[in-house]
C-alpha cells in the first residue's frame, strides 16, 4: 500500500509531542504495531483506527481514510499477506509449487498464465507484480528467517517449461547457498505424510502469538488458535525430521536443474 496514511499518522503523532511508545499506550496498541502502520507495512483495523483518532484528537480522519487493500491477491490470502509482511520468521511447506516469496518472475508468470477462469493480460500482470513485491521481504539479509520444506514433486513439475523450471531451481540453490534461507526436500520414498494435505505457512512475530496459514484448492485460512497452530507446527516438525538434509536438498535441486537444461 502507499505510505501517505502512515506518514500522516507519524506527522500527527509528532505534532502531539508523542513517542510511538506513548501513542501505543494511549491507543491500547503495541509500539511495534504503530511502527508498522507508520512505515506502511500494516493497515490498522477499523477499531485500531478509531482508537488512534481518539488518542490524537483527529476526529474520524484515520477511521474514514483507511487505505484500500488493492493488491492483486485472492481474497482469502489477503489476511495472510499482511501477516507475512510482519513476520520475523516464516516456515513454508509446499506440496505442489514453489512458495510465492521464493518464485522467479518467469515462474510466477507461468503460474498465473494457467489460471482458470483465464485472466486478462492486465489482470495477470497485476498478480505477477504483487507476487514479486512479496519476494522483496528477502532483500533484508537477516529478517524474516525463512525455512522452506518442499515436497520432491515441486522439483519435477514443469511449470513454464524446462528453462523456466531450471532457472527457478537455481534461484532456490542460490538462496540456500547464500544462507539467506534454509531448504529441505521431502523425498518421494517417504510415502504419505499428514503435511501433504496442502500448502502451509507458519509465522512468528515480535509482538503477537504465532499464526499459521493453510491453503487448498481456491480456499485458504489463517489460523490463530494456539491449539491449531501448535498442531500444524507439529506436522511441520515431523515432516522436517524425515526430510533430506540441506546439503543433499540443494544438491538434488542443482542436479535436477542440470538435467532439465541438458535434456535431449
Amino acid at each position: 500500500m502507499g505510505n501517505t496514511y502512515g506518514e500522516w499518522l507519524k506527522s500527527r503523532r509528532k505534532a502531539a509531542g508523542l513517542t510511538q511508545e506513548e501513542l501505543a499506550g494511549a491507543a491500547i496498541m503495541t509500539r511495534t504495531h504503530i511502527a508498522h502502520i507508520e512505515a506502511g507495512r500494516r493497515i490498522p483495523s477499523p477499531e485500531d483506527a478509531q482508537r488512534l483518532d481518539r488518542a490524537l484528537n483527529t476526529g474520524d480522519v484515520l477511521s474514514s481514510f483507511l487505505p484500500q487493500k488493492d493488491a492483486a491477491v485472492a481474497d482469502y490470502f489477503a489476511p495472510a499477506r499482511q501477516l507475512e509482511q510482519q513476520a520475523t520468521e516464516i516456515r513454508e511447506f509446499a506440496p505442489t509449487f514453489v512458495p510465492g516469496i521464493l518464485q522467479t518472475e518467469a515462474y510466477t508468470r507461468a503460474v498465473f498464465s494457467t489460471a482458470y477462469p483465464p485472466r486478462s493480460e492486465n489482470e495477470r500482470d497485476r498478480y505477477v507484480v504483487t507476487r514479486l513485491e512479496r519476494t522483496k521481504i528477502l532483500s533484508d539479509p537477516v529478517l524474516p528467517v525463512v525455512w522452506a520444506l518442499l515436497d520432491e514433486s515441486v522439483l519435477h513439475r514443469l511449470i513454464g517449461g524446462r528453462e523456466v523450471m531450471a532457472e527457478q531451481l537455481m534461484h532456490l540453490v542460490d538462496l540456500g547457498e547464500s544462507t539467506r534461507i534454509r531448504l529441505h526436500v521431502l523425498p518421494f520414498g517417504l510415502g504419505f505424510q499428514p503435511i501433504l494435505e496442502g500448502m502451509l505457512s507458519l509465522m512468528w512475530f515480535e509482538d503477537q502469538p504465532p499464526a499459521a496459514y493453510s491453503e487448498g484448492a481456491s480456499i485458504g485460512k489463517v489460523h490463530d488458535s494456539p491449539a491449531v497452530v501448535q498442531q500444524l507446527q507439529g506436522r511441520y516438525d515431523l515432516a522436517l525430521g524425515d526430510a533430506l538434509p540441506m546439503r543433499e536438498s540443494i544438491a538434488l535441486m542443482r542436479a535436477t536443474a542440470k538435467d532439465l537444461r541438458h535434456h535431449d
